[in-house]
């Protein structure tokens, strides 16, 4: 199965996947418990990981992708290299996996850096670009969505490939 991913109108994310689940459409919008805090209280709220992006099942017609357009919230489907943005079925599964074992996530922008395989984890036997990388902390590159996901590995768990 291929993804989509739609851009959406900032802080409409979960509006934008309530409402195209209730036209029928498959997507799925991956949030995090994050505990906010104000002047006067402190509370648990769910937030979107990718800010402005939400995956949907790619539409099969036209008149699918005009109904998906005409949803409010909705700003445009992403492209990348001038094609529609694809996202597989094992990126989503990986994503997935990779936020039911990790609490505390939060994305990047990304940059070209070395090969890596994942030897351990949810993400185990996953290829990926290395952002950075310090004593603590991996960043990988999820491929073609032009976004990051951080989380503290282990160096144990990570094997650099040669290219």
């Amino acid at each position: 199965m291929i993804w989509s991913v739609l851009y959406t109108k900032p802080r409409n994310e979960k509006k934008v996947f309530e409402r195209l689940s209730k036209q029928g459409i498959e997507s799925y919008c991956p949030c995090q418990k994050i505990l906010k805090q104000w002047s006067d209280r402190k509370k648990w709220v769910e937030e979107p990981i990718f800010k402005s992006y939400i995956f949907i099942k790619s539409p099969a017609t036209e008149s699918e992708k005009v109904a998906i357009l005409q949803t409010p919230g909705v700003v445009r489907f992403l492209y990348w290299l001038g094609k529609p943005a694809q996202v597989k079925q094992i990126e989503i599964e990986a994503i997935q996996n990779f936020l039911g074992e990790y609490e505390l996530v939060d994305t990047v922008s990304f940059e070209s850096g070395s090969k890596l395989n994942i030897k351990e984890g949810a993400l185990k036997g996953a290829k990926g670009i290395v952002l950075y990388q310090t004593k603590n902390e991996v960043v990988l590159r999820i491929e073609k969505l032009g976004m990051s996901l951080v989380a503290r590995l282990s160096k144990l768990n990570v094997e650099r490939l040669n290219s």
